[in-house]
């Protein structure tokens, strides 16, 4: 049926939403595809939703010829399998709950595990059923503390879960390329440019665990590439090549020093070389120890200290990817007064450790080696003690990889490797991420199959996802100008946007031959948007066609009489005149190249 727009519900604004943070955002409200309903929550308009059925159909589409199998789960679910893996609790506040009338725990499923997980365990017991791959495309919830970006973070959306089920490693390798392969043709479908980067797997658990990111500027995530292309990864994932140990024989004892009026590093690193001319110190001879206020999903709180060199600082979400599911909250005063042992600007590992006697735990930066020596905190206001060494005069609990990550820092293959590559820094998007997930919610709910020798073995798998509606959204961003959006043509609302240019009553012939064309596209199979509006303006009618951003315009008006039309391309501006009796064949050639 044909979408005209003198009945199509829809209405453009010109002015920006004030609350649209970012351009696609913007445009997404301002041409009559969404509207929020709530912080984090937004209606489909007519034409956002055949856009968001477009997205969905080419993820369906790609999903179905890797052979996944499609299923649909409700999104209220029970606690009790949630509880079996523990993430009722270790949500913690990003989990919708809610009761029923009897008083029974549900929760707004935020993901699908468990319930993928007992589908199976429900009808599968044989090695021989095995594998299988289900998905299904379902709105999701997660209570954010910030929705921002419109669609790119919201309270509700909806992702493209699928899992895998094998009885082997092998079997899950298998699978996961296949989910890979699956990914990269659908984005290459929905025209969305992305790296695959090495990623972490958070509270999902798991051993490898990529991301596809759209790289953009309005991206929550920081990836490095390596120069030489040898990696690839979130910052959250990057690991640090550390240095050779240093041996300790020989090395100067630890000495504490008066260093007034230091209360940051770089009036340390001053002191030091004016205190010690010769030796020229800089930050990164200086141990910094972060204390922060790590939060459990139990509600228990843990302080921790995190020491890494003097140039650089603690990435708040690296540290939280190290550590999930607790997260990581600032040590204020009221903190440090239940803890006198800490002394606040002067911290030094000397009192530091699980076994130490403020019993807090301290991890470090992977290139605090053995045999190194820094400056740092000697616990005791307005000293530090310098040549402090690593293994000689002071331990910690483990490693963490926490300190932010610079350009240029090396390449982690290439040091392993003996090459020259160094990292550069990008922002992106997630739209994808796929986890080989193991056995862990396997073994929580107990899903077992038969093997070959009749020997119960628990089932490995695999966890799959896209963001169907942060993949619109990301689409939004990466397709527009200065005058509106500009769609990619398998996921825009129609094909060809046709304007009658004039005012019935007056210009009948225009719309007449307007009508005539756009019923004859439609039945050549080409999606038309008809603006048939007699009251408005052609001015009107081309801001709204270029804010629209159907990717293909037909402009009949004023040159009919010379028995032409305007064929107009919405992202370059390119136009030609073409014979009204070559029009259809004329779209339909274009539609089709």
């Amino acid at each position: 049926m044909l979408l005209r727009m003198s009945s199509l519900f829809l209405r453009t604004l010109r002015e920006d939403p004030a609350d649209a943070e970012v351009p696609g955002h913007r445009l997404l409200v301002r041409a009559g595809y969404v509207r929020r309903a709530a912080p984090g929550i937004y209606s489909w308009l007519p034409l956002g939703y055949r856009v968001y059925q477009n997205v969905e159909r080419i993820v369906r589409e790609e999903m179905d010829a890797a052979g996944f199998q499609e299923v649909h789960f409700p999104a209220l679910l029970p606690r009790e399998p949630y509880e079996a893996t523990n993430r009722w609790t270790e949500y913690g506040e990003n989990l919708f709950r809610l009761k029923d009338r009897r008083g029974n725990d549900f929760l707004l499923g935020p993901t699908h595990e468990e319930m993928f997980t007992l589908l199976v365990k429900d009808l599968y017991s044989s090695y021989k059923d095995l594998p299988v791959a289900l998905y299904q495309i379902q709105t999701k919830y997660r209570d954010e503390a910030r929705p921002r970006a419109g669609l790119l973070r919201g309270r509700e959306f909806v992702m493209k879960d699928s899992y895998s089920f094998d009885v082997d490693d092998a079997g899950l390798d298998a699978s996961y390329l296949r989910h890979r392969n699956a990914y990269i043709k659908t984005f290459g479908r929905l025209g969305l440019p992305f790296e695959i980067v090495t990623a972490t797997s958070g509270a999902m658990g798991g051993s490898r665990s990529e991301e596809f990111l759209h790289p953009t500027e309005i991206g929550e995530d920081t990836f490095v590439r390596c120069t030489l292309g040898h990696y690839s990864a979130n910052a959250e994932a990057v690991t640090t090549p550390a240095p050779a140990a240093v041996a300790l024989e020989g090395l100067p004892a630890a000495h504490v020093e008066d260093t007034p009026d230091t209360p940051t590093i770089e009036t340390l690193v001053a002191a030091a070389n004016e205190m010690f001319p010769g030796r020229d110190f800089t930050a990164a001879d200086t141990l910094k120890n972060v204390v922060v206020m790590l939060v459990h999903p139990t509600g228990e709180r843990e302080p921790l200290i995190v020491g890494v060199p003097g140039d650089r600082d603690v990435d708040v979400k690296r540290l939280e990817a190290a550590l999930a599911p607790a997260e990581v909250e600032p040590f204020e005063a009221a903190d440090f007064a239940k803890h006198p042992g800490l002394v606040k600007g002067y911290i030094g590992p000397q009192a530091l450790g699980a076994e130490s006697e403020t019993g807090i735990r301290y991890l470090l930066d992977p290139r605090v080696v053995e045999g190194t020596a820094w400056i740092t905190g000697a616990n005791q206001p307005g000293k530090h003690v310098f040549d402090l060494v690593a293994g000689r005069d002071f331990t910690a609990d483990g490693t963490i990889e926490a300190a932010s990550v610079r350009e240029g820092d090396p390449c982690p293959v290439c040091a392993t490797e003996g090459t020259d590559g160094s990292l550069t820094l990008a922002r992106g998007l997630e739209i994808g991420h796929i986890f080989q997930l193991g056995r862990k919610y396997a073994e929580a709910l107990g899903l077992q199959v038969l093997d070959q020798n009749g020997k119960l073995v628990t089932v490995t798998m695999g966890s799959y996802g896209i963001g169907v509606s942060r993949a619109l959204a990301a689409i939004a961003e990466a397709s527009w100008d200065e005058k509106g959006l500009c769609w990619p043509r398998e996921v825009a609302p129609a094909d060809v946007h046709v304007l009658a240019q004039g005012k019935q009553g007056k210009d009948d012939a225009v719309f007449e031959a307007a009508e005539k064309l756009s019923l004859e596209l439609e039945a050549a199979g080409v999606r038309v948007l008809y603006d048939d509006r007699g009251k408005v303006s052609p001015g009107i009618k081309f801001k709204d066609a270029d804010l629209i951003g159907v990717p293909s315009i037909l402009v009949v008006g004023k040159n009919l009489a010379q028995g032409v039309v305007e064929f107009r391309d919405r992202k370059t501006g390119d136009s030609v005149d073409v014979p009204v009796g070559d029009a259809v064949k004329h779209v339909v050639a274009e539609v089709r190249s």
